[in-house]
Parts: C-alpha cells; sequence; structure tokens
C-alpha cells in the first residue's frame, strides 16, 4: 500500500503539472504580491497529488497498474476531482441538516400541542 501511495504522489503531482503547462501554455512560477500568494505550478501539482491520492485510497485497488492509471487520470483532472468529493460532502451534509430539521420540527410541534393543552387547562380552571 506505501509503494502505491508513493507512486499516487509522484505520478499525481506530474500530471497536475502538465495538465498546469496545458492550461496555462507555460509554467507559471510562484511569486508574492502584496496581499496574495500565488503558488503558480506548484498548485496545480499539491491538487493533483491529493487527488490520485484521494482515488487510489478510495479504490482499494491491487493492482500497480490500476494504481498507474488512475493516478495519471486523477493528477491530469485533479480540480474537477477535487470539486466532485466537495461536493458529494455537500450533498452529505445538508442530508443531516434536513433531517436535524425536521427532528426540530417534530419536537416543536410536540411542544406546541403540550402547550394548547395546558393552556386550555387552565382556561377550564379560571
Amino acid at each position: 500500500m506505501l509503494l502505491h501511495l508513493v507512486l499516487a504522489i509522484f505520478i499525481g503531482g506530474s500530471m497536475g503539472l502538465l495538465g498546469h503547462a496545458k492550461k496555462q501554455g507555460k509554467i507559471e512560477k510562484p511569486r508574492v504580491t502584496k496581499r496574495f500568494i500565488y503558488l503558480g505550478f506548484l498548485e496545480e501539482m499539491i491538487i493533483g497529488t491529493v487527488a490520485a491520492v484521494l482515488i487510489v485510497v478510495s479504490s482499494d485497488t491491487d493492482s500497480i497498474f490500476r494504481v498507474v492509471f488512475l493516478s495519471i487520470l486523477a493528477g491530469y483532472g485533479g480540480d474537477r476531482i477535487m470539486q466532485s468529493f466537495e461536493l458529494v460532502r455537500r450533498v452529505e451534509c445538508k442530508r443531516e441538516e434536513s433531517q436535524v430539521t425536521k427532528q426540530e420540527q417534530e419536537k416543536n410541534r410536540k411542544n406546541d400541542d403540550s402547550m394548547q393543552i395546558f393552556e386550555q387547562k387552565e382556561e377550564r380552571n379560571t
């Protein structure tokens, strides 16, 4: 498994660099301005590496060929893969929020019903 991760790191980073070169038409060096730090080609390399590692770990492959193939695909399309993982996480969070909201609504209905019953009893007693 360690060999698979090392391969994913190197291949994903290399493919991220190639993807950056294709997208920008050149390799941009990192630079610092007054407000921002631009990572240049390092950004694409990091994204490609992380995407390749995520895909290799989540697919649980046994074959070196599959690891190389998945790392190439993940490294080249790293930003889109990272966005899809974030999209999955957002959908799961929304589901959890909707379940919590439904539980809170049910709890509020029960409290409202008990308050109405309590107010009716007080009106009868007075």
